[in-house]
Formats: structure tokens, sequence, C-alpha cells
């Protein structure tokens, strides 16, 4: 417990920085997500292939070498942010991908004859899309959502790699004061489960009260 108590600043400072990591690109994940979405389904040719480069591109991109990317390489034209925004920006980038796929595939599951009727009665794609398609598809898939999200959570330790504040990015100063590594990386782990848990526990809600009967 020492290790905890002794340092309680520090794993503090740490998992905030991990949760403001995570909250902030969730929700820009679910933005680009749903957008990506509303893409790969459009009936515009040049928005199937935008949303199709987006989610090949990025799925098959290494994080760590996204992280590298955005970090670095965007200061190279101009764009000079807080390294923590640029850390935001690579997580929700990279998740949107994946939440864009389990939207989609919920979109699938959404009858067509749905879609057909929203459109006889004068509807537009997107008011189809945005009022009869994506809340059925949402409902549907609120659980692989929220692994996904949990999921990012995880991946925001990269971050600490790239001088942004983070929880796993707390063991190099206890190390450096000579704290057991071992008990450091204990409570780094009680952490990172706390963060899930509650995720889980939030789409466990979510899907109590909006997901599909089955």
């Amino acid at each position: 417990m020492d290790v905890l108590t002794d340092n309680f600043s520090i794993y503090w400072q740490g998992f905030l920085g991990t949760v403001e990591l995570t909250v902030y690109a969730s929700l820009l994940a679910l933005v680009l997500g749903f957008l990506m979405a509303a893409f790969r389904v459009a009936p515009v040719g040049s928005f199937r292939v935008f949303g199709t480069v987006w989610v090949t591109i990025l799925r098959n991109t290494p994080l760590t070498l996204l992280f590298f990317a955005v970090l670095l390489g965007l200061p190279r034209f101009g764009i000079v942010l807080p390294f923590q925004v640029f850390a935001v920006l690579a997580l929700g980038c990279y998740t949107s991908a994946f939440i864009c796929e389990v939207l989609r595939s919920g979109i699938n599951t959404v009858p067509k004859g749905q879609g057909e009727a929203a459109r006889s009665l004068g509807m537009s794609f997107g008011q189809t899309l945005g009022t009869v398609v994506l809340p059925q598809a949402f409902r549907s898939v609120i659980p692989p959502i929220g692994s996904t999200l949990i999921a990012l959570a995880k991946n925001s330790a990269i971050a600490g790699a790239f001088s942004v504040t983070e929880l796993l990015g707390t063991y190099k100063t206890l190390n450096e004061l000579g704290y057991n590594i071992i008990w450091t990386f204990v409570w780094i782990a009680v952490g990172y489960l706390i963060i899930t848990l509650s995720i889980s526990a939030l789409f466990h809600v979510l899907e109590k009260r909006l997901g599909v009967a089955r």
C-alpha cells in the first residue's frame, strides 16, 4: 500500500489523464464513426469511397505508427497543438474506423423495407438514416461499441511514450524513485480496471434501457 499512499498524487494525475484521453477520444471516435458509417452506405459514390479508404487505412495501420504520424508529422505542416490534443486525435480517428464497421453491421440488421418506406414518404437519405436507420442500428450494437471503447481506454497507454500524462507513464517516475516495480504495475492495473469496469457498467445500463430484446 505504501507505493499507492506515498505517491497518490502521481497516480491520481495519471488516472485523470487517462480518463480525459478516454472521454475525449471516445466522443471523437463516436462522431467520426457515425459519420463514416453514413458515408459507407451513402448513395453518393465519392462518399462511399472516402468512407472505405478511411476505414481500410486506419484499421490496418498500427496505432503506434499513427501516433508518430500525428504527433511528429502534423507539426511539420505548421499544425502545432498540445500533445494531449494530438493523442486524442490519434486515438479518436483510429477507433472511429472500428466504430464505423460496428455501426455498419448494425445498419445491415435494419430491414430494407423501413428505409424504402421512409423514402416513399418523401424523406431524404439524411433524414432516413438519422431518424429511422441509425437509431435502430445503434440499439443493436451497444455491446460491441462498449467493447471498442474499452479497447480505446487501454490503447491510451501508448500516449505516455509521447510526453502525455496518463496512467501507465507513472511507472517511470516511481521506478526512478526506487519503488518496487511489481507493486507499481499492480496499482496501475487497478486504475485501468476501474476505468474499463466503469465503461462496461455504463454500456450495460444503456443496453438494458435501449438495447434490442433478444
